[in-house]
């Protein structure tokens, strides 16, 4: 009988980002089941609750028919959230070298936590390597064309929040 490889991709997620979706796109295709951890991290000023956030990223993974996903948020360590989906590898999206160097010291951060779970890095996709969700939510705030950043439903809903965050500072 073979063995269920449970991959975990984190982040934020805000927004789910058309590089976030390359990540994910390939990575289900190195474990049998993918679980996408929406970090909560209210730290990081999100846009989106984190259930607002799972939904989307639950609605792009549709996408995919006959690839095991599970979207789940967590608010924990995240080799405690690892241990708790069963996952054995994380996996992790790189940029650029400055990218590297943080991942390079959350790894070895994580390896004392738990040395059974490996991380994997897979590198953008060279058309996405400059996309980043916090440019895309300055270029939304500033009025700019987000469309070829994120898919459409997600620009809808960006869109529809800054509106009303902007309603909100001109009352």
């Amino acid at each position: 009988m073979s063995k269920n490889r449970v991959g975990l991709y984190p982040g934020t997620f805000d927004p789910i980002t058309v590089g976030h979706y390359d990540i994910i796109r390939r990575a289900s295709k190195l474990v049998d089941t993918l679980v996408i951890g929406v970090a909560m991290n209210p730290g990081k000023n999100p846009l989106f609750t984190v259930d607002e956030r799972v939904e989307m990223v639950a609605k792009m993974t549709e996408e995919f028919p006959g690839t095991n996903f599970v979207v789940k948020p967590f608010n924990n360590l995240l080799m405690h959230f690892a241990q708790e989906v069963g996952a054995a590898i994380i996996i992790r999206g790189l940029r650029a070298v400055s990218d590297f160097e943080y991942e390079f010291q959350m790894v070895g951060m994580n390896r004392r936590l738990n040395a059974e779970i490996e991380t994997v890095f897979l590198m953008a996709s060279d058309q996405h390597q400059f996309i980043a969700s916090s440019l895309v939510k300055e270029i939304a705030l500033l009025n700019g064309d987000i469309t070829k950043f994120v898919s459409a439903a997600t620009a809808k809903k960006i869109t529809e929040r800054v509106k009303l965050i902007k309603n909100n500072q001109n009352d």
